[in-house]
């Protein structure tokens, strides 16, 4: 078993006159907390799941740190169900719900007649940070919390027990044998469909994250002279900075990618320069400090204005994102603003005489030739993560239907290779997308996103309002 679960662990050595001194003199009294804002919509989210496996036990580890090198850590993130569940973001904790009867195991601070607060390098507070009591804890996630320590007692008994599997090893190894792949599954598809519908507390968090990221967006181009003298890193740099100051951190690795670097889809180096005359695609979103993420893209002219062949396929793909969100309403089947989308490119394309055949040839089921240019699909779930609920099944998901609460994104895009023959010379090596986060409602779509312009001329306005000079 791991040490992570003992309570003995003072890797720090110490005289015997040191550790007397240091038992002496401390304050130990706890901290005034209040109850998170996120904790009755928890404890609802746990009596659905409870309802769902009822009479069974539920395992959701938080996950434990991760060394980055030697003995420092990556910052910690939680894992995603935990925090849905319970609102905690600190390491190692367990919430375990019994028939359910939910409990936190949560590895509290130490007392200060406990030595590891000051010999133990990893948890300590005097390395660490202060962590809450017990009783602040049960305070501010408005759930039972017991001492991390009792967790392998219960683990180890011989009760049946589903446990979303993958996110703490140490967790994994003490349920053991008394857990069925079968049932994890199950429970991992359901923790996941939890989440397609938001309630109006994460749809807060939604918007909160996405103005965050608005903001984002407009300090990095206030900052354009220094941009063209650095390049990519600086936009990546300005952006995190906004992030941490404004959430938790960024919701996943920013994509900065100005000229070619904007046809890989994924560009994630953010090492190269900023050129006047290119374009650059920013795929940015701030994980606010509950962890919901935005998920926004804006493909801009560095010089501060469109080339006439530019703002052509800038055009097309807004054409494209505005036929895809108008498809966006309750009941209608999750393709349809991707088809929507797919069906404007591709005619945009065949007009453009880059198509090798008609566009609708090519969007035939058995061609789909067009996706040469498009590549991804139209838009993803979004919310706690920026791929959200990746374990629904597809007829809840991908093969379902749009329902009001749902949180999506509309992202079509164009990538033009540079080593692309079929495509104009004077367009390759360019790579368009454009990004919104929707919320579902009861009568169509509410763009979370819609204070960032997204046409080629309140682009070109909205930079120049910035000011955005090459």
């Amino acid at each position: 078993m791991s040490d992570r679960f003992q309570p003995e662990n003072y890797p720090v050595p110490a005289s015997d006159a040191l550790v007397s001194f240091m038992r002496e003199g401390w304050s130990d009294a706890d901290d005034a907390v209040e109850r998170m804002a996120v904790a009755p919509w928890a404890r609802a989210r746990r009596d659905r799941l409870a309802q769902r496996f009822a009479a069974e036990r539920i395992v959701i580890p938080a996950g434990p740190l991760k060394a980055r090198a030697n003995d420092t850590d990556y910052r910690f993130r939680a894992d995603t169900a935990h925090v849905y569940l319970t609102g905690n973001q600190s390491s190692d904790a367990v919430l375990v719900i019994d028939d359910g009867d939910a409990t936190l195991y949560f590895r509290p601070r130490h007392s200060r007649t406990d030595d590891a607060f000051w010999r133990d390098g990893r948890y300590g507070e005097a390395w660490a940070g202060r962590r809450r009591s017990l009783s602040e804890a049960e305070e501010l996630f408005g759930i039972r919390c017991r001492h991390l320590y009792e967790l392998p007692d219960v683990l180890s008994s011989k009760v049946p027990a589903r446990v979303h599997r993958g996110v703490d090893p140490d967790v994994d190894a003490m349920v053991g044998p008394h857990s069925d792949p079968k049932a994890d599954a199950e429970l991992a598809t359901s923790l996941s469909e939890m989440r397609l519908l938001k309630d109006s507390w994460e749809v807060e968090q939604m918007q909160d994250a996405v103005d965050a990221t608005i903001l984002g967006f407009e300090d990095s181009a206030r900052e354009w002279d220094r941009v063209l003298t650095h390049g990519e890193r600086w936009i990546e740099g300005t952006f995190w900075r906004r992030a941490r100051a404004a959430g938790n951190d960024v919701g996943y690795e920013s994509i900065v990618a100005g000229g070619g670097h904007a046809t890989t889809l994924h560009w994630i180096e953010n090492d190269g320069p900023v050129r006047p005359g290119d374009l650059i695609l920013l795929d940015m979103g701030v994980e606010n400090r509950s962890l919901y993420t935005a998920d926004v893209t804006r493909t801009l002219p560095v010089s501060g204005g469109f080339t006439d062949d530019q703002r052509h396929l800038y055009d097309l793909v807004f054409a494209a994102q505005e036929a895809g969100m108008a498809a966006v309403k309750p009941g209608v089947p999750f393709r349809d603003f991707h088809l929507a989308a797919m069906t404007v490119l591709a005619h945009g394309l065949a007009e453009m005489g880059i198509l090798p055949t008609s566009a609708d040839a090519a969007l035939e089921k058995d061609s789909g030739i067009y996706r040469r240019w498009t590549l991804h699909g139209t838009g993803h779930m979004l919310g706690l993560d920026v791929h959200d609920c990746s374990a629904a099944r597809k007829e809840q998901y991908n093969e379902g239907k749009l329902e009001a609460g749902m949180v999506l994104t509309v992202e079509p895009g164009l990538y033009f290779q540079s080593s692309d023959l079929l495509v104009p010379e004077s367009l390759r090596g360019t790579g368009i997308r454009i990004e919104d986060d929707l919320l579902v409602t009861e009568d169509g779509y509410r763009n979370l996103s819609a204070k960032l312009p997204r046409t080629s001329d309140g682009v070109e306005a909205w930079m120049a309002e910035q000011g955005m000079t090459a």
